[in-house]
């Protein structure tokens, strides 16, 4: 049902890369029309055509199923008041094999099979949230800068693993600092010395310049002291030719890890002034352990349509924190979740780690499960992420602020 009356009509969309295949059936299955259309707003234009012709109208839209979320064709669909599906690939092509066995997958056919999803089971399936624009704003920046948190830690990661085979030297440097290689004092320096013989060569000024460069004030004549003994030690070393050689290399991996870090920087930047204009944001920054880009993470992940979750259980089998049951005759195990919204499970975990120093309750309900549940460090950490994500739940459908008195009353009574 929508709006008061049965649905008739139903529209399904075989997307590709430049053309798309559409169709649409009536409730008996009876195929109606199918078109094929560009990708532009010619084909737009046309596909909106075809669904006014069928009765499509403001008040009562046709509903559309597409197996994806994404890109401008999504975003025309979701103008107004009309339903789009995003069909998972992997259920539409079970979906397949109940109108063919002979496995073959013709795009026209897909658009059917895509419309007949929504005819027989529409009720198991979820239309896209009806997030607000700055909601879905803050989706793109908080994805995007977790995408390139991630991508600055794998150049890390590589840049980590070069001097080993060649510059032990500074492996022992940057040791004492934190985030040791992503801070801008050690990609200075190592842009200064790729080699460990340059490096050596280095002076007390060059090193101290290199650390103004790389914007630190405090203790500058002390560390470049300290530097320029480490450089200056006895270490092994490579061939010359062999050694020059990894030493280009490291320059191209510092360029890779700059870009990287300049990139998150300006991101964070970003998140940090469109998130707090949100009307969650005071909500979801009252939990311990989420501050802005944490919070925002969360909110991109589960939007601001009250209506998307029917329930805080919906919400942690979304986020993949509940556990699930698997049981067979006499045979019964209840395991962790495989399938889920990732984003927000990664999230989660940090989140749980963190509120576990700031927040007197959620530590005691760790170390409740892991004395008297027997839990391993990751179980106990995702069944704190569990019942406070509940919690954040409830508190954004009421309006209310995180309160540790009502969130942990009889872990923090006992603890006292």
């Amino acid at each position: 049902m929508l709006k008061g009356r049965s649905i008739l009509i139903y529209c399904g969309i075989d997307w590709a890369e430049r053309t798309h295949d559409v169709a649409l059936v009536d409730d008996s299955g009876q195929l109606l029309a199918k078109r094929h259309i560009t990708d532009d707003a010619t084909g737009y234009r046309i596909l909106l055509d075809l669904l006014i012709e069928y009765g499509d109208t403001e008040e009562t839209p046709i509903p559309v199923a597409i197996e994806t979320s994404r890109g401008l064709l999504v975003a025309v669909l979701r103008t107004g008041k009309r339903q789009v599906f995003a069909i998972n690939p992997m259920a539409a092509a079970r979906y397949r094999d109940r109108h063919s066995v002979s496995r073959k997958k013709p795009d026209p056919g897909d658009a059917l099979v895509l419309a007949n999803i929504l005819r027989t089971d529409m009720h198991a399936h979820r239309p896209l949230p009806g997030d607000s624009d700055l909601a879905r704003a803050i989706a793109v920046l908080a994805r995007a800068q977790q995408d390139v948190v991630w991508n600055r830690q794998q150049a890390a990661n590589q840049l980590r693993s070069l001097p080993r085979e060649y510059y032990p030297a500074a492996l022992a440097a940057f040791e004492p600092w934190r985030n040791g290689l992503c801070r801008p004092e050690a990609r200075e320096l190592l842009k200064s010395a790729p080699t460990p013989a340059r490096a050596a060569r280095l002076t007390r000024t060059q090193i101290a310049a290199a650390l103004k460069r790389a914007g630190r004030q405090r203790g500058i004549e002390a560390e470049a002291e300290r530097l320029r003994e480490v450089f200056r030690a006895d270490w092994a070393h490579q061939p010359p030719l062999v050694e020059d050689a990894l030493g280009k290399q490291m320059l191209a991996l510092l360029i890779q890890l700059t870009a990287a870090c300049t990139t998150a920087d300006d991101l964070a930047e970003a998140v940090e002034e469109a998130f707090p204009q949100h009307p969650d944001a005071e909500v979801i920054t009252s939990f311990p352990g989420l501050g802005v880009q944490l919070g925002a993470r969360v909110l991109a992940e589960i939007g601001d349509d009250r209506n998307r979750f029917a329930d805080a259980r919906d919400l942690k089998a979304y986020a993949g924190s509940s556990p699930i049951t698997r049981a067979s005759g006499k045979k019964s195990s209840v395991t962790r979740r495989w399938v889920k919204n990732d984003r927000l499970n990664h999230a989660g975990y940090l989140w749980a780690f963190s509120a576990m120093r700031h927040s007197p309750g959620a530590g005691a309900h760790y170390r409740r499960r892991r004395d008297e549940h027997g839990d391993w460090h990751a179980s106990a950490q995702r069944n704190l992420f569990n019942r406070m994500i509940g919690q954040l739940h409830h508190c954004l459908q009421k309006g209310e602020l995180f309160d540790e008195q009502l969130a942990f009353p009889t872990l923090l009574a006992s603890t006292a």
